[in-house]
């Protein structure tokens, strides 16, 4: 059947499909980064200060700084971010 010229054509415009291409390649940059920043920190094998209920306060006795997983000067082997030394979280295992 012939195109008749005041039919609607179906297939998408130019300007259309430049327009999605745009949106898609965003989008994929986007989750890219996200992807990015949470595979450093899985890397690593540490969870976050929230998840692990990180506090910069000590918990008695319980310091970061005498837990197995301390790293001086501010770090912890299994919680990212800094550390405070007078801080706990629920991982704490003290030192022996």
């Amino acid at each position: 059947m012939p195109i008749d010229g005041n039919a609607p054509s179906l297939a998408p415009s130019r300007r259309a499909l430049f327009r999605g291409a745009a949106l898609i390649a965003g989008g994929a940059a986007l989750a890219a980064a996200g992807l990015t920043a949470r595979s450093a920190a899985a890397a690593k094998g540490k969870m976050s200060q929230q998840a692990a209920a990180y506090q910069p306060t000590a918990k008695g006795q319980q310091r970061c700084n005498n837990c197995t997983q301390w790293q001086p000067p501010a770090s912890c082997k299994t919680v990212e971010g800094e550390i405070a030394a007078s801080g706990w979280c629920n991982l704490y295992a003290a030192k022996s």
